[in-house]
């Protein structure tokens, strides 16, 4: 088992689950966003979710495997790539909605389904990508440390409880930023409290899963990262 005394050595599936991490990120900004569906809870009757939730918690889940595995140093860098792919999605969607159309009936509407899709307000875009970034390390930060706790043991633990609290901070963050003062404050917090259980349970789901990449790329990479002695500053992109 390595620890962060060790010099940072090169792996053969990182950069691809790096890829696969912002790639998710993106879809569940750019394809889900858009879409209020329903679904019906027990106790909690008819919850309304935005569809990026079929995205977004597997970003958690891709968060637990790079900490698990390569160490939250590599997971942090993930992150802040996650960060910078959202952000510059976000600048590009004002640029392209701020040009002028052709005119033409065609791209007058192609315009209206653009401004539909990809015209949120400054408060949602800002509120989704602050509440990813902080939730994001705080789920790698404790499962780093439940890691170091346990001696390696129980992972079913690690990546449920990491992702309870970065969930936490993440529907919490994201929904008084984005809607506080426009929705009631009951309704703010209903909402968020819905979207935190949902996004929890897909964790719990998907325990099996993770059990198995975690297992495949452990041996794969010869890696079983334990972060004794990492510097767990946010604001750090070296490893």
């Amino acid at each position: 088992m390595s620890t962060a005394t060790h010099t940072p050595r090169r792996y053969r599936y990182y950069d691809l689950l790096l890829a696969a991490f912002v790639t998710v990120l993106l879809c569940s900004n750019l394809i889900g966003a858009g879409k209020a569906a329903t679904i019906t809870l027990p106790l909690l009757g008819e919850v309304s979710y935005g569809a990026g939730i079929l995205f977004f918690p597997i970003s958690y889940l891709f968060g637990d495997i790079l900490t698990e595995v390569y160490g939250y140093a590599h997971d942090r860098r993930a992150v802040w790539a996650g960060f910078a792919a959202l952000s510059f999605a976000a600048i590009m969607s004002i640029v392209v909605l701020s040009l002028t159309p052709a005119q033409s009936d065609y791209m007058t509407q192609y315009q209206l389904g653009l401004e539909t899709v990809f015209g949120n307000t400054w408060r949602i875009v800002i509120a989704s990508i602050v509440a990813f970034w902080a939730g994001s390390l705080a789920n790698g930060y404790v499962m780093a440390k439940m890691k170091i706790w346990s001696r390696g043991k129980h992972l079913w633990m690690r990546t449920i409880g990491s992702t309870a609290v970065g969930e936490a901070i993440d529907s919490s963050l994201f929904y008084m930023l984005a809607f506080y003062a426009i929705w009631p404050t009951e309704q703010v917090i209903a909402v968020a409290i819905a979207q935190y259980f949902l996004k929890t349970g897909w964790e719990v789901v998907m325990t099996p899963v993770t059990y198995q990449v975690v297992g495949w790329l452990k041996r794969k990479e010869q890696e079983d990262y334990l972060d004794i002695g990492t510097n767990f500053t946010p604001f750090k992109l070296s490893l």
